[in-house]
This record gives structure tokens, sequence and C-alpha cells, in this order.
């Protein structure tokens, strides 16, 4: 564990398996962070806290453009461990996995040097102070970027911060832990804890001196998360599902408005949480598009993630790869129309998914509801835009979407309608200075950019 800018050995003798999603073999062991060891990590970072708070902003964006610089000069040790602990291919690794926390911590080391910590308000001073001690739960689906996404605005803001990564990636974490102590952080200032959700996490969430919990995660987890955190008044920020609307109006180019809504839900081997999961087409163009997509989706061969020519690799893990195939068994039983994959595995060995399209998607089927996160597609008509509207905003979710039109002022209108955090106009490129969170069951709270370091922030008005 790293505790207190030192490794130190875990309080208790478990382990945990990291197994290599491509090959199903053990890969490394980590041991299974408990009670005791958050207590220890909550410790070290209160004790670091006064120090960390008390550092000028332009210091704490001094250390955070170090940790930016050595995380970019280890981007081929992160891209490859990526790689063998969640099976991303490595081509995408290198492109986003090891890529974007080191934009994302240089975004910070910025803010944190030209962000107004406090301001005069008529007869008052207002101070934007840290809100103290964060535990950070985070996600295998992004590892390194999730763990950044939090850290980084934290110490921006002047917090410190525990880790608990999820079990599937730790060696991200810990190759980030890694990282941390060569940039020269203070001791304390960041702690990384393995572990286990049940056990580690729900020890930090509960954790009577950790101020605010942030979690990254399925809508489920993060509802428990929520009630333990308000039982003990503490905030949170909650980034959960998603069940993201790809709408394209009849006057976009769909042949490019497909080919990207298909490349969209196969990054990553669909394990993105604000994946374009349902492509909503007007009735008049569906065959067409529909036809699109089948052509669209052929070149995403599952294949070994080592390959730089890969462009699919397996979903995590044996529990997911189970998960995925009966959503995929459950849209055939509701009556969809299977036009490419399946659920049958395309290898024998590995957790891997064919790269999956669904026809005569219907709104109320399970498919077009609840997140799959996998490769699979779902595509859904419409008649009007109004019907459009409704099927776009009609889940529990609210995370993300697209849409695509002719006229951008057209694609703007439609997404002002849509009850979803983030809208991606007619392609529109990720920036991480925006913020990041959803409507809905799809969380509280935003992160990245500015929205996301006022979640680390609490308010104080002096007057006089």
């Amino acid at each position: 564990m790293y505790i207190g800018g030192e490794w130190r050995p875990a309080a208790g003798t478990g382990t945990i398996a990291v197994v290599n999603p491509a090959t199903e073999q053990v890969i490394a062991e980590v041991p299974a962070g408990t009670a005791e060891d958050i207590d220890a990590a909550v410790r070290a970072a209160r004790a670091a806290f006064p120090g960390w708070a008390a550092t000028p902003p332009a210091e704490r964006a001094a250390r955070l453009a170090a940790l930016r610089d050595v995380m970019a000069a280890r981007k081929d040790e992160t891209a490859e461990t990526v790689t063998a602990e969640l099976g991303s291919p490595v081509r995408l690794s290198k492109a986003v996995h090891a890529s974007s926390p080191v934009a994302v911590a240089g975004s910070y080391a910025e803010l944190a040097a030209s962000y107004a910590f406090e301001e005069r308000i008529g007869n008052s001073t207002v101070l934007m102070e840290p809100v103290g001690v964060v535990g950070a739960i985070t996600p295998w689906n992004y590892p390194l970027h999730q763990i950044v996404a939090k850290v980084a605005p934290a110490l921006a803001a002047g917090c410190v911060i525990v880790v608990k990564p999820a079990e599937d990636t730790p060696l991200t974490a810990q190759l980030f832990a890694e990282a941390v102590r060569e940039a020269g952080l203070p001791p304390g200032v960041v702690n990384v804890v393995t572990g286990i959700g049940t056990v580690a996490g729900q020890a930090l969430a509960a954790h009577e001196d950790v101020d605010l919990v942030s979690f990254t995660g399925s809508t489920a987890v993060g509802r428990r998360i929520g009630a333990t955190a308000g039982a003990a008044v503490k905030r949170v920020a909650l980034e959960l599902g998603g069940k993201s609307a790809n709408v394209i109006l009849p006057s976009a180019d769909h042949a490019r408005a497909v080919k990207a809504g298909v490349a969209n839900v196969m990054t990553n081997s669909g394990q993105t949480c604000s994946a374009w999961t349902r492509m909503l087409v007007h009735a008049d163009r569906y065959d067409e598009a529909v036809e699109a997509a089948v052509a669209a989706v052929a070149p995403y061969r599952p294949g070994d993630p080592r390959d730089e020519l890969c462009r699919l690799g397996p979903v995590v893990n044996a529990a997911q790869h189970a998960r995925v195939r009966g959503y995929i068994d459950k849209g055939v039983a509701e009556g969809a129309r299977l036009v490419a994959g399946g659920a049958q595995p395309p290898h024998d060995t590995g957790y891997f998914i064919a790269p999956t399209v669904f026809a005569d998607v219907t709104p109320e089927m399970t498919i077009a509801q609840e997140e799959i996160f996998g490769p699979v597609l779902s595509i859904l008509r419409y008649e009007d835009e109004d019907d459009a509207l409704r099927i776009a905003n009609g889940t529990v979710y609210g995370l993300a979407g697209a849409v695509w039109a002719g006229e951008e002022s057209e694609a703007v209108a439609f997404a002002r309608r849509m009850d979803t955090g983030q809208v991606d106009i007619n392609g529109g490129r990720f920036n991480p200075l925006a913020p990041f969170g959803g409507y809905k069951q799809s969380g509280v709270g935003r992160e990245l950019g500015r929205h996301g370091l006022a979640e680390y922030l609490q308010t104080k008005s002096l007057q006089f």
C-alpha cells in the first residue's frame, strides 16, 4: 500500500489476483486492503492536510506539473500495463489511456495557478477553501484517467486524497503511486490502497474522517455510497451509468454519423459509461443506416490487444463477459433483430465478445434501457423530432449523447432539449476542460475543468 509517502505492507494477508482478460492468466497479485489499511491511509492524509492546504496555489501547480511530466515520461509503461490488465488494444492504450491523464493533469496545473481562490463581493471577501480529505473510489474501464480526474483537481484545490482503485486494474494505480513519489509530492497528500469494493471501498466511504467521497462506477453502487455518505452528512461526487442516445436527424450526413456512432460504441470494447449505445434514425433512412452500421462494424474483429492493428479487445473479466452475453440473449428473446455479432464467443480463450448490432429495437426493450457495458449497439427508429426526443430522454440515465444534422444550429437546438450532461454536435471532439457528469441517475457533480475543481472546494465569506 502506498501510504504516507512510502510503500507499506498490508495489514492483512489477503491478496487479489490480477487476470489478463485476453489470456485468462494471472499476471500479478496485489494486497487486499482492509479497513485497517484504509484507516492508516486516511490518518496519513489528515496529517498532511494542513500543510498542503496552506501551500500557495502556484506551488501546488508546480507539483502537478511535475506529476504530469513524470506520467508523460512513463506513457509506454502505462500503456503496456493497461493492455495487460484491462485488455485494451495497445494503440488505444497509448492514444487514450496513457495520454489523456497527462493532458488532464496539465490542465489542472494551469488552473491551479490561475484560479481565483478568493474574490471581493460588496463588503465581503469570499474564500474558496479545500474540502479536506477526499476518498476516491475509481473504476477499471479507464483506470488512470479516472484516478487523475479525481486526484488532479483535489490537489489543485488544496485537498489530500486516498485512492481505492478497482480490483481488476490495480497495477495501473500502483504505477501512478510511483509517479506521485517520483514527482516529489509531500508524504500523505496522495495515498493508494488496493482492495475490493465491499471491504476497502466501503471502509473508505464510511470513514468518519473523510470529508468528500468521489466515486465513479455503477448506479447501483453509487446509491449505496450516497446513502453511506448521507448518513454522515458528507459531500459526494458520483459519476454513474449511462445509456446515451446518438440522434441522427434527417438532414445529417448519415454515412459519417453511422460510422462515428459505431466507432464510439466499439471503443474500449464498449466499456465506456458515456458510449452512444442507442442510435436513433428516422424511419425513412432506417434501413440505410442499419446496412451502414453492419458494414462499419466489420473491421472490429476481436484479437490480441498487444497487436498494433487490433481494434477490439476483450471485456475486463469473466463476470462482465457473462453479463454482456446475457444481454445479447435477452435482446434476441425480446424480439430485436440481430444483424451483426451475437452471444457466441469468437475465441475459446479470453473474455471476447463479438461486435454486436441490433436492429428493430424498441424503446421499452431491456437492451434499450439498461447499461450493457460491452460492444453492443441498438438501432431504434423514430417518426419525427418529438418522437426522437421522447426516445432519447426515455431512460433513467442522462450522462452523454450526440446529435447530427446538416446545419449545426439544428443539432444544437435539439441538443438543448436533451436531458443529459454532455452532447457532441456533429462529431465534436472531446474537451478535457469541459464539465463531464450526468443528469438523473447518471450522477451528482461534475469532473474536469473549472467545474471539476469546484467539487473539491467549499465557500467561506468574510464581511468587513
